[in-house]
């Protein structure tokens, strides 16, 4: 029935509309007022139908109008008439389209669980999309309000009304969150052309800047919307006076508001950041009433206002041809930029480092600024801020591109010419001041030189006392107002103004009626008065006197110096003498910018190269970048970071390992050259210069990056010839070119072996030659080449093809065991290192390398008996026993020794797997030849887990095989190394007889090596062993044993564990290289739970603050990752503790500190935290030293303390609070305080006051004031807890007093809780059992290098390979 009516009705309109055109409306606005109040209940169609025919009308009127507005003869009826209509549609046509904007939001949020397909589905089928009918309208009314339709209203008075009506539809839509989205620009664009023509023809201004502000405060999505229309209606509209309605009413915003209300403080920032991008010269003006907000607590307005300076700075404040008045403003930007590097918000110290960067890539920073800009970037590298750090980086990189000085910045090829230029220029002002030691100055511009430092000093004097300040020499009597005026003016001449004035203060009272003292205007101040007079009597006629005022020219400052050097222009030839000098002062400003720029960038390569290994990936990709541009740019330290970055390689993060790929391919793979063989021969080149002086791990790290090159096709085939070229030396090059290009080729072959492979004879004859003397580098390095042939890892067992080996006879061995063999009886250094890798090659890829290596050690050892015996035979008494040379016998068993560890690698790598792959073959060909079409599905699993079962029993059998080999043959007496053992041990056991350094090195490894094979054998010589490792006199000899006794904790854990203590023991070497060997070997150990976590420890602790950098990071990261594995960290701190504050055997107070530092900054857990508290109270009553209560109370003050933590803290008060009375304990406890209120809530506050109060008045007043206060706070009530402290005080007291009888300090039981909370420790005590640390069950006799027989460990605790048990706390 409605739809029906309201279709009647809207014919009716229609017709009339027909007849009276848009003058219908007066009679028929109820028609449209009806739809619009039944809009959600009326048909669709009748909806679209109604928006058609008023779109229709609106437009017909709007084309009727202007003939209206022109006719003279218009009544006033008829004009009001119009007026009404025009209202009346306008109206309709408003509402309707807000309606159906309305119902457009509230189906788009409908839609949006219904997806893409079937939202177009439902457009389709309506057929009517309203986002595409929303610009005709906003046009149309465009349309009418550019007509003069003012003339409308009585005095041409627009209604406000009327205005506010059309521009609130725009605003409606502005609300839109799609409104920014790029399919509804036109709609954006047509709000921005509506209001604009309301902002210029209809004042608009006061309500759009209004409601600009509101919008921005509650719109998220409207700040680009909004500044695109702001600065559209500045430029097109010339509206520019909106802009500064906006910022004013932005500037007059509280500061203290924005700070709570975040949403509105967000788009306020957006818009003006955006703003400044667009209009930076329009805002310029308003940017005055923004400045409060820089000091307002709100950090997004901070950010706002300084890239809103940035930017004036890059757009409108930039270039050589500023005035004075633009320079200084540019100043001031950049100062406040400057000012808020160091603000206390990171956001905000980003943002600058962020604007600056800009700055400087766009060429706006001042030459002047560079070195202050710099420093700040280089201070900011030192940052808390992750963010901060990686954008003073990427400062740093801008700059370093856009240096104005030099492509290379090497700050010591900038100090010769800088040095050189520099005298120059004094030998350019001494000959000219030679030259012309009378020329006449321009006074006028000499004042003006000195007026500025003048006035300075004049200030500085006019604020002190008269009294205070002496006369250098007083006026005497004689002298005359002449001869003081001449005394001023040389005053003057040589910059000695503070002389000057006082001399002129004391001529003002010695000749008060004389010219020109007495000319004093009491109206002017004392500052102005003064410098009239130095004016006057500078200027007057004392050039007689200026000849003797220049002095030499070592005594001018800078200022002095450049005033003299001006010349006369009425002298001939004084202006080209001047431009030289001119140049020459420019030359000299700018070698000491660039060697100043130099300088600084050296720093911060420095400070950037230890922020390699971040855990933060963004800022370890960004010192990567900086270290590729600093490379390029020539600075010397450069090459340090992009050795540093080579580690980086073996990341687990994608992005880091990616980044030191691409950072090595920039470097090295686009060298400059004129053809491909240039290039190649440059990259050679720099790759080479990396293998000089690289460790092992450096060339393995530049090996797997040489890996990924080949494998990706990086390296052009150009790079190998020439490399070939030069190992077969076609190409002239010195023995070392050869050497690393060998070295290259083999980290090549990795990636592709038959680069090698196709050339092994050519490399056997590079390096394996009959020539004497034999170039063992160069053969270590060939040998390193060719054993990437194969795949020096375990062999898969899903292999069918056997492991690549060459035979026995191949002239590869022949050659190897010739050189081994004649090497041997030569005493060169080098030979140990090759035959090392010569055996291991073998080893790797000889068929039955066992009979090669045996061939070897019997022609050695037959050399060794025969030079014996020719020491016999040249004996002259038949008692003399003949001597072998020391590097005969050195060799021989360092052979025996690398023979035998690589005899172990072969037997458990290379032929165990083969015979599983052997067993794996034969399995898979007997499954198939039996029948599978007769198993049923059940038979066949089962068939699988038997076989399941069979593998692993097989694996069993092989395994328990080559164990039986190498127990009980390989050391047997009828095997080759069994010959070399009587030997080995008589050598280690008579380190007086044998006591050359590099012998005892190579038998003490060796033995090592020896006792891996064998666990009976090892058992029989670990008292050796640990015996060396603890008494020997050299460092080297410790290192090696610490090597080897870590491998034999992993391959023998139960017979070393009853040693661990003498391993932790070497933590503490006096030999920085021990204590390095020995940190990285318990690293290892202790992470891979192959040594017991005890309390010793400490030791490791202890690095933290070793003297040398390395062995403290290593320290250091072992702590980080030790952190991971569970309550690791938290189970050792007491003990820890313990130890370190100890007087007897602990640390220093300062070094305890900065363990204690780091170490309970890895307690993150509340739970941990408490426990902790509640352990280290009660140790207060146990201490012995005022040292240790300072120790424990610094530990407490380093606790990440919650509420609970507190109040744990204040249940065991009476353990510490007799010890409060110490400054220092007090100290830490109030810190304790100080740290907790920062981030208390308000209902934690009172607890907080209350500690606070029972340590003040502790502290003053001690324990006993404390129970007096909680009598007097508790009254009755709490009388009698608060009595029971002082009689459990007394009980502890008499238990501190026996535990210092004791010699110990150790954690007491906990009586007291007991006895005062009984029921309460009974329930904890179920829940937390008693962590018992096992360094409690050793001894420190346990550390005594003196070991008998009697004294050797019998007793064996085998080594859980469970992960050890946790407790919670």
């Amino acid at each position: 029935m409605n739809c029906l009516f309201f279709s009647f009705i809207f014919i009716a309109f229609q017709a009339a509309f027909r007849a009276q055109g848009p003058l219908a409306m007066l009679e028929h606005f109820d028609t449209i007022y009806s739809i619009l109040h039944h809009f959600r209940s009326i048909d669709p169609g009748l909806k679209e139908d109604t928006l058609e025919f008023l779109i229709k009308v609106v437009s017909r009127h709007s084309q009727e109008l202007p003939t209206i507005l022109d006719d003279a003869a218009l009544s006033v009826s008829d004009r009001s008439a119009h007026l009404n209509a025009l209202k009346m549609n306008c109206y309709a046509l408003i509402r309707l389209l807000e309606s159906f904007e309305t119902m457009s939001s509230q189906t788009s949020l409908m839609d949006l669980d219904l997806g893409k397909g079937k939202k177009a589905r439902a457009k389709t089928a309506h057929g009517f999309d309203w986002e595409e009918e929303r610009q005709p309208i906003l046009q149309l009314l465009t349309q009418l309000l550019q007509l003069d339709i003012r003339h409308l209203w009585n005095h041409s008075i627009i209604e406000e009304e009327f205005v506010s009506l059309v521009t609130g539809c725009c605003y409606r839509l502005l609300e839109n969150p799609t409104i920014s989205h790029q399919k509804n620009r036109p709609t954006r664009e047509a709000v921005t052309r509506l209001l604009g023509v309301a902002l210029t023809r209809y004042n608009h201004m006061l309500s759009a800047t209004v409601k600009i502000i509101q919008m921005l405060q509650h719109f998220e999505h409207l700040a680009p919307v909004l500044v695109a229309a702001v600065s559209q209606w500045a430029t097109d509209y010339g509206m520019k006076s909106i802009v500064g309605e906006i910022v004013r009413e932005i500037g007059q915003k509280c500061p203290q508001e924005l700070s709570r209300d975040p949403a509105g403080a967000k788009g306020f920032a957006a818009f003006l950041t955006e703003l400044a991008e667009r209009i930076p010269a329009i805002l310029m003006s308003s940017m005055c009433i923004l400045l409060d907000h820089l000091d307002g607590e709100n950090y997004m307005m901070r950010n706002a206002v300084l890239a809103a300076m940035a930017e004036m700075v890059l757009q409108v404040l930039n270039g050589d041809q500023l005035g004075g008045a633009a320079r200084d403003t540019r100043d001031q930007f950049l100062d406040t930029l400057q000012a808020h590097g160091h603000d206390v918000n990171s956001f905000v110290r980003s943002r600058v480092l962020q604007l600056f960067t800009r700055i400087v890539q766009q060429k706006a920073l001042p030459l002047t600024r560079f070195q202050a800009v710099v420093a700040l970037a280089v201070g900011r590298l030192a940052d808390k801020s992750v963010l901060v750090c990686k954008n003073a980086i990427q400062l740093l990189a801008s700059f370093l591109a856009n240096n104005p000085f030099s492509c290379k910045l090497s700050d010591t090829d900038l100090a010769g010419p800088l040095q050189k230029e520099t005298q120059k220029l004094q030998e350019m002002r001494a000959q000219r001041r030679a030259a012309a030691p009378s020329a006449a100055l321009d006074p006028e511009e000499e004042w003006e030189a000195m007026l500025p430092e003048l006035k300075c000093t004049l200030q500085q004097l006019l604020k002190l006392p008269q009294e205070e300040e002496e006369i250098p020499e007083a006026i005497a009597n004689t002298e005359t107002i002449e001869d003081v005026k001449t005394r001023i003016h040389q005053l003057l001449a040589k910059a000695s103004y503070k002389q000057a004035i006082l001399v002129a203060r004391e001529a003002i009272g010695h000749f008060q009626e004389s010219e020109p003292f007495s000319h004093m205007d009491s109206e002017q101040s004392e500052e102005t008065r003064f410098l009239n007079l130095l004016e006057t009597v500078f200027k007057g006629p004392a050039t007689s006197t200026q000849e003797n005022t220049q002095g030499p020219a070592g005594n001018m400052g800078p200022e002095q110096t450049d005033c003299k050097d001006k010349p006369s222009v009425s002298e001939p030839g004084k202006p080209r003498e001047n431009d030289e000098l001119v140049k020459q002062e420019m030359l000299v400003q700018y070698l000491q910018d660039a060697y100043r720029f130099s300088l600084k960038i050296t720093e911060a390569v420095s400070i950037i190269s230890k922020m390699m290994y971040e855990n933060t990936t963004t800022v370890v990709q960004e010192v990567i970048e900086f270290f590729v541009m600093v490379f390029q740019f020539g600075v010397p330290q450069a090459l340090v970071g992009v050795r540093r970055m080579l580690p980086l390689i073996w990341s687990k993060d994608p992005g880091v390992r990616e980044a030191v790929l691409n950072a090595y391919r920039q470097l090295y793979l686009n060298p400059k050259g004129d053809s491909a063989r240039a290039k190649a021969q440059a990259l050679i080149q720099n790759l080479s210069l990396l293998l000089v002086d690289a460790s092992v791990g450096t060339i393995q790290c530049l090996e797997e990056i040489l890996c990924e090159f080949v494998q990706k096709d990086d390296l052009k085939p150009a790079v190998t010839q020439v490399l070939w070229e030069r190992a077969t030396e076609k190409v002239p090059c010195s023995p070392l070119e050869r050497c690393s290009s060998v070295m290259l080729l083999g980290m090549m072959a990795r990636g592709k072996p038959e680069i090698v492979g196709s050339n092994l004879d050519t490399l056997v004859s590079i390096g394996l030659d009959e020539k004497f003397p034999q170039d063992y580098r160069l053969a270590q390095q060939v040998c390193h080449a060719i054993a990437n042939l194969s795949d020096r890892r375990k062999p898969s067992l899903s292999k069918r093809h056997p492991p690549f080996r060459l035979p026995q006879e191949h002239r590869l061995f022949e050659r190897l065991r010739e050189v081994i063999t004649k090497g041997f009886v030569h005493p060169d250094p080098l030979w140990i290192p090759f035959k090392e890798v010569a055996v291991a090659l073998i080893y790797q890829l000889a068929e039955g390398p066992e009979v090669i290596c045996a061939q070897i050690l019997q022609g050695c050892a037959k050399q060794a008996l025969e030079k014996l015996g020719e020491k016999s035979s040249t004996q002259e008494g038949p008692k003399d026993t003949p001597m072998l040379p020391t590097f005969l016998l050195m060799n021989l068993l360092s052979l025996a020794g690398d023979v035998a560890l690589q005899q172990l690698v072969h037997l458990e790598q290379a032929v165990s797997g083969e015979l599983c792959r052997r067993r794996v073959l034969r399995e898979e060909q007997e499954q198939k030849t039996k029948d599978l079409k007769e198993k049923n599905a059940s038979s066949e699993t089962a068939m699988e887990e038997e076989m399941g079962l069979v593998g692993a029993a097989a694996d069993d059998t092989e395994a328990e095989l080559i164990r039986g080999i190498c127990e009980q043959e390989l050391l047997d007496g009828t095997q080759v190394l069994a010959a070399f053992v009587p030997l080995l041990l008589k050598v280690c056991n008579s380190p007086g007889l044998y006591s050359n350094p590099e012998l005892s090195a190579a038998a003490s490894l060796a033995l090592g090596k020896f006792c891996m094979i064998s666990a009976s054998f090892c058992d029989s010589q670990l008292r050796l062993l640990f015996t060396m490792l603890e008494k020997s006199s050299l460092p080297i000899v410790r290192s090696n044993l610490m090597i080897a006794t870590g491998d034999l904790a992993i391959r023998f854990p139960n017979l070393v564990d009853p040693w661990t203590p003498h391993l932790y023991a070497r933590l503490r070497d006096p030999a920085q290289q021990v204590r390095r060997t020995a940190g990285l070997v318990m690293t290892h150990l202790i992470l891979k739970d192959m040594v017991k976590v005890k309390g010793q420890v400490s030791e490791m602790a202890v690095l933290l603050i070793d003297p040398v950098p390395q062995i403290a990071a290593l320290a250091k990261n072992f702590f980080n990752e030790l952190s991971h594995k569970g309550n690791a960290i938290y189970n050792l701190l007491p003990d820890i503790i313990s130890r370190l504050s100890d007087p007897e055997g602990g640390v220093e107070e300062e070094p305890f500190h900065t363990i204690m530092k780091q170490l309970l900054s890895y307690i993150t857990k509340d739970k941990q935290t408490e426990s902790l508290v509640e352990k280290l109270c009660p140790r207060f009553r146990t201490a012995r030293t005022e040292r240790q209560y300072r120790d424990l109370a610094y530990c407490v003050s380093q606790l990440a303390l919650t509420e609970r933590g507190l109040r744990k803290m204040l249940d065991n008060f009476d353990c510490f609070g007799d010890k409060l009375s110490d400054e220092s304990v007090f100290s830490a406890f109030l810190s304790v305080v100080g740290k907790l209120r920062r981030g208390a809530k308000p209902e934690g506050k009172a607890i907080i006051d209350e500690f606070e109060q029972k340590l003040r008045v502790c502290h003053t007043r001690g324990l006993d004031a404390v129970e007096d206060l909680e009598v007097g706070q508790g009254g009755s009530q709490r009388a009698p807890s608060a009595k029971k402290p002082s009689t459990v005080s007394k009980r502890h007291q008499h238990l501190a007093s026996a535990a210092s009888s004791d010699g110990d300090f150790v954690t007491p039981e906990p009586r007291r809780t007991a006895h005062r909370h009984r029921n309460t420790q009974q329930r904890v005590s179920k829940k937390k059992p008693r962590i018992i640390f096992s360094s409690d069950e050793s001894s420190e006799e346990e550390l005594s290098a003196e070991m008998t027989e009697d004294e050797t460990p019998k007793k064996t605790t085998p080594i859980r390979r469970a992960p050890p048990r946790r407790h919670r706390p």
